[in-house]
Order: C-alpha cells, then structure tokens, then sequence
C-alpha cells in the first residue's frame, strides 16, 4: 500500500553542481533534486574583483544563517503545504469510493489522476522559459495556477456531492477529470516553487529548499488525506470527538474544499502583492540559475534517450514494479472492502512518519558506496514477499471482524505490515536515488536527474493502473439462486438478482493478480535484476551525454 510513490521535477532546466535527496510516500514526489552552491571559494574571488574588497574581509562580513530568512523558509513551506493539500484529496478519493462499492475498472480510470507529477518533465521547460519579466519568473507561474486552484475547489465544494452521489453511482469520468485538473495545476505549482526556492534562499542556505519541500508536502498530503478522513467519518468523530453522536462528521468534503479554496485565493492575493521575487536588496547572494531555451532542453532529453547505457536502465526502470503492482495499488481498497475503516487506515499513517525519516539515514550507509544497486537488488525478493503476506492478510481480515469492528491486535498485525514493507520500499528508493546521483552527468545533472526520476515514476504507475483495470476480470462470480443466470457482466447481476438469486464471488482476482505479479516480479528479479546490478559495472563515460553531437 504504497502512498503514492508522491514525487520533485526540477523543471526541465540545466543547472550544475546537482546532487540528489529525499524519500517517497504515495502522492509525494520521489523525484526531489537538491541543488547546491557553486563553489564559495570562486565566489569569493569573484566578489572581491568585482567589490574591490579584501576576500578575508568578506569573509567576516556578515552571513545570515538560516534565522535570517525564516520568512522566506516559512512562505515556502506554506506554499509546498498548499500542493500537498489537492495531492492528500486525491489520494483520499479512492477509499471514498472503494466505500460507495465502485468497480475496479472505475478505480483504473481514477488512478490517472496520479500520473501528473510522473510528467512534469513534458512541460517543465515551458514553465521554466516563458514568464513576464515585470511580474517575475516564477510568479507568472504560481500566481495564475494557485488561483486555478482556488476556483476549483470552490467549483468543487459545490458539485462533489452530485458526483459522488449521482443515480447509477459516482460520476468517475467527470471525478477523475477535475482531479486529473487540480493534480495537474499542484504539478504545474511545483515546478515554479521549485524553482523559486533557488533564488529565493540566499545562497548559503539553499540546501534547506528540500527541507521545506519534504516539511510542507508532507504536512498539506496529511491535512487533505489523514485529518480529513478522520474529520469526515462519522463514527471516528462520535467516538473520539464529541458529546452526542451524529450522522455526519465534524466536516464535509464540500466545506474541507471550500475552506481550503479560500485558503488558495486569498493566500494567492497576498503573495502577488506583497511578496517581490526580484529583490534589489538581495544582490548577488542568490544561486544564479542556468537555463536553456525550451527547443534546447527537448533535444538535450531525446539525445540522452538514445545513449545505449540510458536506454537499458530506463527500460528497467519502466518493468521493476510489475511485481508490486497488485499489493501496492489493491490491498488497502481491499481492506476498505472488507469492512476496515478508511480513517483507521489513514491514521495507521502516522506512526510510520518516524520510520520514513529514519530509514534514509540508516539506509544510505549502505548505498554511498560505488554499488548501491546491490541493496535494490537485495530488497526486491522481500518486497515480492510482502505482497504474498498482504494478500494472506485480505483474506484473513473478514474473519477477524467483531461486531464492534476489528481488534486491536489486527491494527497492530496491519501497522507491522505496513513497516515491513516501508524498509523494503525505502531500501529500493535510497538505492536507486543514489545510483542516478552517481551516474548523472554533472554538467546537466538537473535535466539529467529529472528524466531518471520521470521514468522512476511512470515505472510504478503504469502498472498501479493496469493492476486495478485486471481485477474485476480475473474475478470469478456465480448466481445462487436464480437458475441460469450468470456474473459476468454488471447486466448479467441485474438480471440474478431480479430472478431472486444472488451473485456470489467464487474466485477473487485480486489472489490471483496477487500471484501473477509475485512471480512475475520473481522472473524480472532472475533474469533484468543481475543486469541492473551490472549497469554498475559500466564506465563513467557510457552515462555521459554529448550535447554537442
């Protein structure tokens, strides 16, 4: 149940002196470049010919630590916690829908709505090229697209409960449509506040872009997923948060998009009137951006597809998840299925954010080396074997079940689950982060690292989407009590039941899926794993791109 392999594009542009960070969670983006200085020594001299002054000297001039920017840190963390908000709606829909009995097929068409941020480098050169100069280069962006935002949800808050509640059941098209909008625009907000962070931080202190890219996604993906299941459940509300009881929760999902609409206006407003991107008073302490026009930056990406090395890692790059599909896109909709509380599995997030901060430290002892693939390559068996134990674990789950839900050692047994599996995810994620900061060629080591992460991501969605669409196909159904009718078909149920009969499911495809991705992740393991491993081998110049051919 991997939260959406969640994910940072540095927007299609060349910068140098890139290195790589920062771990996934479903929605999150696992594709977060962190961008250092040049180095402060040059810098130094430059100053002193340009100033006239003595380099040591200018070294004991004053350098603000990061106290002396906590404005600006404290804007962009609010900013990264307003993507995060439409990414935690996102990814909170599906459970809402597993709860009102939608098809699998359905879901499929709702999991596109995951697929922007794995795309970003499609138009991120635009963003990165076009801009009005007055208004600033990344404001021309942010502005317009938070104020999309902001009147999508508004639009939202007002037609969310005919959509969900429509005759025949949820309207998925037109749900999927305007989500697929808003994860596009959080996308499109990204790549500008990505960008910004870099000048908007003092050159000392831009490392910490990261830091409030990881702190305010985060904490938007938990506000709009796991306070807002739990707000929204009546029975979590009657039981821990109030008095009398009622029907309803503390709040709906048209009031959590209204407020949070207004939130995106007015913070909007606020920022394009106050808030100035090209600050004189700076200087030259910001990090100079590098940049190449958009044609440039398209041809760059398609000279580095066709180098033979690239080309082999991004084909296996694209194959890695089959086997992890099943279990990481069906189990926690399963579960749903079988009764367990969408908000208790949402909250069972929380205790796993200690682990996701640790993990990468511990993790990365072991990947700095010159083979970090070896620990991708010893972790995939294990994963591939969660998958069986989740698949033991839906199956065990309605026996379980009380009266008065579930109890609490089968919490536990979930939560042990879940951290099982986060090491194994983790340890495939900080091996394959450090081996694309290995191979990326410095000199374009932005646009180098953004397509490695890009094919990262579409590796894990294409098979989370083709995982839900096999479901109900491979589901085996037969009608007891009406004579000669069948399951096939959703017609073919209506027909059952009108005859008195009941459909009744005799082979679930989510075991079988279960299955079918196990060993096709064992074959991929046996016979793609040890040639990943021996993409280590290759020498440095295999990874380099020549721009210039």
């Amino acid at each position: 149940m991997e939260h959406s392999d969640l994910v940072k594009y540095k927007n299609g542009r060349q910068r140098r002196m890139v290195g790589s960070t920062l771990p996934p969670d479903r929605f999150r983006d696992t594709d977060r470049v962190e961008v250092s200085s040049s180095d402060p020594e040059m810098e130094d001299e430059v100053e002193n010919l340009i100033g006239g002054s003595d380099p040591h000297d200018r070294r004991r001039k004053v350098r603000p630590g990061i106290k002396g920017e906590m404005a600006n840190v404290s804007l962009l963390i609010f900013l990264y916690v307003l993507q995060g908000i439409p990414l935690g709606l996102g990814g909170s829909i599906p459970l809402i829908l597993q709860s009102k009995n939608v098809s699998y097929k359905d879901q499929a068409y709702f999991s596109f709505v995951f697929w922007p941020f794995s795309l970003k480098l499609l138009w991120a050169p635009l963003v990165d090229a076009l801009y009005f100069s007055r208004f600033g280069r990344r404001k021309s962006w942010l502005v317009p697209t938070q104020y999309l935002l902001g009147f999508f949800m508004l639009y939202l808050s007002v037609t969310v409960d005919s959509l969900l509640n429509s005759e025949g059941g949820p309207n998925i098209a037109a749900l999927t449509a305007v989500f697929f909008m808003l994860a596009f625009l959080a996308a499109t907000q990204d790549i500008a506040v990505d960008g910004w962070a870099l000048t908007m931080l003092s050159r000392e202190n831009v490392g910490y872009a990261s830091t409030c890219n990881t702190v305010g996604q985060t904490a938007g993906y938990f506000l709009g997923n796991v306070l807002f299941l739990a707000l929204e459940s009546a029975d979590f509300c009657n039981k821990y948060l109030r008095m009398e009881p009622k029907d309803t929760g503390i709040v709906t999902l048209s009031d959590f998009l209204f407020f949070w609409g207004m939130v995106f206006l007015v913070s909007t407003t606020l920022v394009a009137i106050i808030k100035r991107e090209n600050d004189p008073r700076r200087g030259n302490r910001t990090v100079p951006e590098e940049t190449q026009g958009v044609m440039e930056t398209y041809k760059l990406l398609f000279s580095m597809i066709k180098m033979p090395t690239l080309f082999t890692f991004c084909c296996l790059l694209l194959t890695a998840k089959i086997g992890f599909s099943a279990a990481d896109a069906v189990t926690g909709l399963k579960l749903v299925a079988a009764g367990v509380p969408k908000e208790q599995l949402a909250l069972l997030a929380v205790p796993l954010v200690p682990l996701q901060i640790l993990l990468p430290v511990v993790i990365s002892k072991y990947t700095a080396g010159p083979r970090p693939l070896d620990v991708f390559y010893i972790a995939f068996p294990f994963r591939l074997l969660i998958g069986l134990e989740y698949a033991l674990l839906v199956w065990w789950t309605p026996s379980v079940k009380q009266d008065g839900g579930f109890p609490a050692y089968y919490f536990a047994i979930v939560l042990l689950s879940y951290m099982l599996h986060q090491v194994a995810v983790y340890s495939m994620y900080v091996a394959l982060m450090a081996f694309h900061a290995k191979v990326s060629d410095p000199l374009i080591g932005g646009t180098y690292m953004t397509l490695l992460n890009t094919v990262t991501n579409l590796g894990g969605n294409w098979p989370a989407t083709l995982a839900l669409w096999m479901v109900d196909p491979l589901t085996f159904r037969e009608c007891q009590g009406g004579v000669g009718q069948s399951c096939g078909y959703a017609e073919q149920v209506g027909l059952c039941e009108k005859a008195g009969g009941s459909c009744v499911t005799t082979l679930d495809g989510y075991y079988v899926e279960s299955l079918v991705c196990v060993l096709l992740g064992l074959a991929w393991w046996v016979w793609f794993g040890k040639k990943m491993k021996r993409l280590q081998d290759q020498s440095s110049s295999s990874w380099r791109c020549r721009v210039d051919e």
